[in-house]
């Protein structure tokens, strides 16, 4: 455990620039669209994972809520892509697997509910300024729109990250 929090400090970090990068650039719609599927999957997953392994009820509750809008965020990005032609992935890529979720599943008691959300609050941090940035290079007003309209739930999500990570109830 003394270990784990100096190297998940040191890998987001480390990932700030690429992280940054991404926010600067602008990304292509198709490239937004991947983005937040891949976000949307693994959300899901992790918070199914986090319903069976996390100890504290505030975690649990927090990974429900983040299933269920997470699944309804996927099957809006799906409906999108229809309309906009663009395509959706149907799986969580290796990348995402390795460095996001096979760590989760290797712990469990108080040192998976401690990662778990450390990394809600900075997946969703990320998440929000890819999200913004989208909102407004977004080169079809659909995209433009959902990425605009999804922000708020977004923040929601990294709000109770924080109040849990606080030890506060989520709000």
């Amino acid at each position: 455990m003394k270990l784990a929090f100096p190297t998940i400090c040191c890998l987001a970090l480390c990932s700030l620039p690429v992280l940054a990068q991404k926010a600067k650039a602008p990304m292509s719609d198709q490239d937004f669209v991947d983005f937040a599927a891949q976000t949307d999957m693994v959300e899901a997953n992790l918070a199914t994972f986090a319903q069976d392994t996390a100890t504290v009820p505030s975690v649990k509750q927090y990974a429900g809520m983040l299933y269920a809008d997470h699944t309804k965020d996927y099957q809006a990005l799906q409906a999108l892509a229809q309309q906009t032609g663009l395509t959706v992935p149907t799986a969580i890529d290796a990348q995402h697997n390795k460095a996001l979720i096979a760590p989760l599943h290797a712990l469990n008691g108080k040192a998976f509910d401690h990662k778990y959300i450390q990394d809600m609050v900075a997946g969703h941090t990320a998440a929000i300024a890819i999200y913004k940035k989208e909102a407004q290079d977004a080169q079809n007003p659909e995209v433009r729109s959902y990425a605009q309209s999804t922000i708020p739930t977004l923040e929601k999500h990294l709000n109770g990250a924080k109040a849990i990570a606080q030890g506060k109830p989520l709000p």
